[in-house]
């Protein structure tokens, strides 16, 4: 069947994409915040083996993450002045909210990320997926006082609903559709909707589990795409994204390849330096006339 959520645009034909200042690409971090349930029966991740809950040897790495991870990933982008964007499981509202807190306080932006990362909607029915994404607005528009506009399925996992979902829930944007390097509007049937650009590649899940690079091969990853996009730039702006996860890129011997990383590209002119969502209010205001 025909993909009817978009209309194919090659970029040549495009006229020229802009963004506030000249700037040559925006690049944001995506920080994914999870919970994992420690009688959760499926781990979407590692899965080397099979184990019947509690599966100690999954569960205990992600817990690292929200333990130990989480900070020295704070520390880094606090050192550079970025802005994380959290890809937030609702249910760490409940049991770490001191992790909440200390995002407010960077005045990081929070981007719906289902209620944990082992409710994936693929295959749920369309009751059943109203209902997640219900619960993951509703509660993490209690914990920090303002309804998110963003959304990042776990897993990346969609049914054919979801797009009309997320728009009648009010989000207006989702990071999903890993198919361009600039925003674009999704049919939906009420509302609107944009696709936010994303990475699967400069993702450390793909890198370090799926692909086995090494820190400093993740690195290089990072810059020479940026040294694409920024190249590329200088006639239709770009959107760039940093995937990581504190269980994974908040180890020890990794971290520092990271802030490698962000010293490098904090080395240019031209660029914006932003969250998923001020793209996505820039993008509205300037391109569709809608002031979020």
């Amino acid at each position: 069947m025909d993909n009817t959520r978009y209309d194919y645009s090659p970029i040549i034909t495009r006229q020229p994409f802009e963004l506030p200042n000249g700037s040559k690409v925006a690049l944001y971090v995506g920080v994914a915040i999870e919970y994992w349930a420690i009688d959760a029966a499926e781990f979407a991740v590692a899965g080397r083996f099979k184990i019947p809950p509690p599966n100690v040897f999954e569960y205990a790495p992600r817990d690292y993450g929200n333990r130990i991870g989480v900070w020295r990933l704070m520390e880094v982008l606090d050192r550079y002045n970025i802005k994380g964007s959290v890809f937030l499981n609702s249910d760490i509202c409940e049991h770490y909210p001191i992790i909440i807190e200390e995002c407010k306080k960077r005045d990081w932006e929070f981007v719906a990320h289902s209620t944990s990362n082992a409710v994936l909607l693929g295959g749920k029915s369309e009751a059943e997926e109203r209902k997640i994404i219900k619960t993951t607005m509703d509660v993490i528009t209690k914990a920090i006082g303002w309804r998110p506009i963003g959304w990042v399925g776990a897993a990346l996992q969609e049914t054919f609903n979801t797009p009309d979902i997320l728009a009648e829930e009010g989000i207006k944007y989702v990071c999903d559709w890993t198919c361009d390097d600039q925003p674009f509007p999704m049919k939906v049937k009420t509302g609107s909707l944009i696709a936010m650009p994303y990475t699967l590649d400069l993702n450390d899940i793909p890198a370090f589990i799926d692909h086995h690079r090494s820190p400093k091969e993740f690195y290089e990853m990072i810059k020479d795409q940026f040294d694409t996009l920024y190249q590329e730039g200088s006639s239709q702006a770009r959107i760039m994204s940093i995937a990581v996860h504190p269980f994974l890129t908040g180890l020890p011997y990794r971290i520092a390849w990271l802030d490698k990383a962000l010293q490098y590209i904090k080395g240019f002119k031209d660029v914006w330096f932003t969250t998923s969502g001020e793209i996505a209010n820039w993008y509205y205001e300037k391109y569709m006339g809608i002031s979020l």
